[in-house]
């Protein structure tokens, strides 16, 4: 262990319960301290070659710092927290009839994907699923650019469809 290491483990020793408290009554919360003492420490340790003067003026000076930065940085939060409109929250969870819709839909979906000729049904989950472009589904298929538009028709289905209450042809 160098000197300034040893240094800085005895200033750790001496100074670590004043800075706790000193942070404590700032903050009001005694682990809020316990953490920023040990950043201020870390910190110190970081650039232990570039200390110089009175070690406990510098510390308590970094306690006072760290404990304002901790409470404006608070302040931030609690405040861009109280400006979120109830809009702004996530969607409420779906109501049991809304899931069991959902489900009868996608079953309805995989029946008319289930139908669809081989070929077509590639080329739509290579478009609409995977987002591939008519350039991809070409060079994927194996025909020309100029064909690919006509790869891209829609098919139509065997039978009627229901989906979310609704008849689809």
């Amino acid at each position: 262990m160098t000197a300034d290491c040893k240094d800085i483990a005895a200033l750790y020793v001496t100074e670590h319960d004043r800075l706790e408290r000193q942070i404590g009554r700032r903050v009001g919360c005694r682990n809020t301290a316990s953490d920023l003492v040990h950043d201020i420490f870390l910190r110190l340790w970081e650039r232990a070659t570039d200390r110089n003067g009175d070690s406990r003026a510098y510390l308590t000076r970094c306690a006072r710092n760290a404990a304002i930065d901790h409470i404006r940085a608070e302040r931030t939060r609690s405040d861009a927290a109280g400006s979120i409109l109830a809009e702004q929250y996530g969607q409420a969870p779906a109501r049991p009839e809304e899931i069991l819709a959902a489900r009868q839909d996608l079953r309805s979906l995989d029946q008319v994907l289930a139908d669809l000729p081989k070929r077509t049904r590639h080329i739509f989950i290579l478009n609409r699923v995977h987002g591939g472009t008519l350039s991809e589904i070409a060079s994927v298929m194996g025909v020309s650019r100029r064909t690919a538009p006509l790869l891209r028709t829609k098919p139509a289905p065997s039978r009627p469809v229901r989906i979310s209450g609704r008849i689809r042809r």
